[in-house]
């Protein structure tokens, strides 16, 4: 295997990211510039003020990486960014930029899926520990504010015309991926922004409803599991791995939150929590904690409970239906400690290996985009120069 430094370059969302890492297991630096205190007072991300904020900061980011990694522009090997998904102007700053910076420095430009970049993390890290054998096939979800799907994946050395078959391994190489589940409407990520946005709890929602969670009880409001009938769904004998579908969907119980608070005369506390925080400079969790009654936190505390559940549940389901090695579970959402334990939890009762990118990790970064990008490096799998951003950009 050739070594190589790789530059990679995030900008699909929120978050300016650059890092450089080698040979797609050592990350040398990871630099992440947020842009949280921008979009905070509007409760979500405002895609015109987030293109705006990465081209204020994508050149002080890849300077400070190249700098924090004791390279310079002439130095690195390839240089990766994100294509797609994501925000279209946002991705236009970073797919603009890498260009510009391949052109002018005669570099190799590769073209990472943001999806495959959460995967890589998990790959990225388990190298680091020393694991190089990751039993295959994997099952990994990928979820965070945009996104909530489930990818079957496999070498991509092994025959295309059948499917994994648990109990092999692999720890280089190209991966496949088969989307075998995806979100109906409201990622969970998403969701969780949402529903802190209205119970007026600040921004971003998953780790403030993660930490008030924990004063609440998890079952004191029962939500009904999302039902979604699939027309695509076929027994299992006679499906591929392209017709069974393991389905997500956020939407109900974001409108059943709404409900509770319509039904159990919640909008005039939620009004003046609003207007509490609004007068405090960078609320932290014990500003919310503080003008939070207990029916507020036992209703964080079973939406919180009921997505989890649901994650677990599906992914476990699909896991079971395909025969899996392994478990993957990534994004942003998977920083939540609840949803790791439960995943913890029901896979060693299944007998099955689950694996976590560290919290750093989790959420956008661009040492998963240079991870990933190592292995099209490999195989001189470079960009045209008429590529672009791709905001629908589709894995498998």
């Amino acid at each position: 295997m050739a070594n190589a430094d790789i530059l990679g370059i995030e900008s699909s969302c929120d978050e300016t990211a650059a890092a450089v890492v080698r040979s797609g297991e050592q990350v040398v630096s990871n630099v992440v510039f947020s842009q949280i205190a921008t979009h905070q007072e509007y409760g979500g991300v405002v895609p015109e003020l987030a293109s705006r904020e990465h081209l204020r900061a994508i050149v002080p980011v890849v300077r400070q990486a190249l700098k924090q990694a004791g390279q310079c522009y002439e130095s690195i090997d390839a240089i990766a960014v994100t294509q797609g998904p994501g925000l279209a102007g946002a991705l236009l700053v970073g797919i603009s930029y890498a260009k510009a910076l391949a052109f002018a420095l005669q570099k190799p430009l590769i073209a990472v899926n943001h999806l495959e970049g959460h995967i890589h993390a998990v790959l990225l890290e388990e190298k680091q520990k020393g694991n190089r054998h990751i039993r295959v096939p994997v099952l990994a979800l990928v979820v965070s504010g945009g996104h909530t799907h489930l990818y079957l994946a496999r070498p991509l050395n092994a025959a295309a015309s059948e499917p994994p078959r648990a109990g092999s391994e692999q720890s280089q190489g190209a991966w496949i991926y088969h989307n075998v589940g995806h979100t109906r409407d409201d990622a969970a990520g998403e969701a969780f922004d949402k529903v802190a946005k209205l119970l007026a709890l600040g921004y971003p929602g998953g780790p403030i409803i993660e930490r008030l969670a924990e004063h609440g009880k998890p079952q004191a409001v029962k939500f009904l599991p999302a039902q979604i009938k699939h027309r695509d769904r076929k027994h299992k004998q006679n499906a591929t791995i392209q017709s069974l579908s393991f389905d997500f969907s956020y939407s109900g119980i974001k409108t059943a939150v709404l409900r509770y608070v319509e039904t159990h005369n919640m909008k005039a506390p939620i009004e003046g929590r609003r207007r509490q925080l609004a007068a405090v400079p960078n609320p932290g969790t014990q500003d919310v904690l503080s003008i939070c009654d207990q029916s507020t936190l036992d209703l964080v505390a079973s939406f919180q409970w009921a997505v989890v559940e649901d994650l677990v549940g599906k992914t476990l389901s699909a896991a079971r239906e395909y025969e899996v090695g392994t478990l993957f579970v990534t994004g942003g959402v998977a920083a939540n400690r609840q949803l790791r334990r439960r995943f913890e939890e029901q896979s060693r009762r299944e007998g099955l290996a689950v694996y976590f990118p560290s919290r750093v990790l989790s959420t956008d970064n661009a040492a998963m985009i240079a991870a990933a990008a190592y292995p099209k490096f490999l195989a001189k799998d470079f960009a045209a120069p008429q590529v672009s951003a791709e905001a629908s950009l589709r894995l498998g």
